[in-house]
C-alpha cells in the first residue's frame, strides 16, 4: 500500500494526545528551534537559506550601496513641501527636500552600476549587482535605479523592533530578512566587488567602518570604496584629524575616495579595479 505522506512531510509530525511535545520531530517544535540553545543551528540555517538563493540565481558578485532610510524621494519631497502648513513643518519639509538630492543620486548610481557592471548578464554570472540593506530612503533610491535599468537587485533586510518593510524595487527572489546583523553584514561583505556609501547615521557609520576594519586588517579582500556627497563626510567624519593624531595612517586614509555624484562614484570605482561589463560588449 502506498504511503499517502505528502512530500517534504514525515509520519509523526504532530503530537498524539497522550504524548508530550518530546514526541514532535525537531524541525516541527518551534519551542525547541527557537530556543538559546539552538541558536547555532538558526545561525547556519540563516546563514546557508540565503546563499543558496543568490547562488541559484546566478549572483557572481555585488556593488553593495549604504545610505540613510530616512531620505525620501524627491517627489515625496516636493509634496510634503506643498502640503506643509506652519513654519516648523516648513523647515522640515525644506530640509527633506534638499537631503532628496541624495536619493536622486543613489537612484543614478543604481542604474549606472546595473547597465554597465554585468547584471544584465544573459548568461553565466550575474556581476556587480546592487545590494542594499533592503529599506527605503537610499536603499531604496539604489534597489530603484536598479529596476530602472531593468536589472534585478538585491535587500538583506533585518528584523527591527519597529518593523521595516521591504522596499518596492528590490528583486522579490532577492528579498531576504536577517535576524542577526552579523549574518548580514557577512553577505554583504560575501561578494562585495565595490562599497558606496551616502550620507546616514547610526546603522550607515557602523556598516561604513565595521567594512574598513575588515578591510585594514586584511580580513576581506580590498575592494574600492566611495563616499558620496563631500560636504558630508567631510564634517562628519574628520577623517584627516584621526592621521594626524596618529591613530590611523595614510594607508588608512587610501582606503576610499570621497566624490560628489553617482556618476563620479562610477567612474572613481573603475578607476580604482572594478571592471565594466556593458552586455553589448560581451557579443
Amino acid at each position: 500500500m502506498e504511503d499517502e505522506t505528502s512530500e517534504g512531510e514525515a509520519p509523526g509530525n504532530e503530537a498524539p494526545d497522550n504524548k508530550t511535545r518530546s514526541y514532535l520531530l525537531a524541525f516541527n517544535d518551534p519551542e525547541f528551534l527557537e530556543s538559546d540553545a539552538m541558536r547555532p543551528a538558526r545561525l547556519a540555517l540563516e546563514f546557508s537559506k540565503v546563499d543558496l538563493a543568490l547562488k541559484h540565481y546566478g549572483i557572481g558578485s555585488t556593488v553593495v550601496v549604504w545610505g540613510s532610510s530616512r531620505i525620501i524621494s524627491p517627489e515625496q519631497a516636493e509634496a510634503e513641501l506643498s502640503r506643509a502648513s506652519d513654519p516648523d513643518a516648513l523647515e522640515a519639509a525644506k530640509l527633506r527636500q534638499h537631503l532628496s538630492a541624495w536619493y536622486r543620486e543613489a537612484r543614478n548610481f543604481g542604474r549606472i552600476v546595473s547597465e554597465r557592471g554585468g547584471a544584465l548578464a544573459s548568461s553565466g554570472a550575474r556581476q556587480n549587482v546592487i545590494a542594499t540593506g533592503g529599506g527605503p530612503g537610499i536603499m531604496e533610491a539604489a534597489n530603484r535605479g536598479a529596476a530602472d535599468a531593468g536589472a534585478p537587485s538585491i535587500g538583506f533586510n533585518i528584523v527591527l523592533p519597529q518593523e521595516q518593510e521591504p522596499n518596492p524595487f528590490s528583486t522579490p527572489e532577492l528579498t531576504f530578512q536577517f535576524q542577526y546583523f552579523g549574518l548580514r553584514k557577512m553577505h554583504f561583505a560575501m561578494r562585495a566587488n565595490a562599497l558606496a556609501v551616502f550620507p546616514g547615521g547610526y546603522g550607515t557609520l557602523d556598516e561604513l567602518f565595521q567594512f574598513l576594519t575588515l578591510t585594514q586588517t586584511g580580513k576581506t579582500p580590498k575592494i574600492p570604496i566611495v563616499l558620496v556627497c563631500e560636504k558630508y563626510w567631510r564634517s562628519m567624519v574628520n577623517f584627516e584629524g584621526l592621521r594626524e593624531l596618529g591613530v590611523i595612517g595614510r594607508r588608512e586614509t587610501a582606503l576610499f575616495e570621497i566624490v560628489d555624484s553617482g556618476e563620479e562614484a562610477w567612474e572613481v570605482l573603475v578607476k580604482k579595479g572594478l571592471t565594466p561589463r556593458i552586455p553589448d560588449a560581451d557579443i
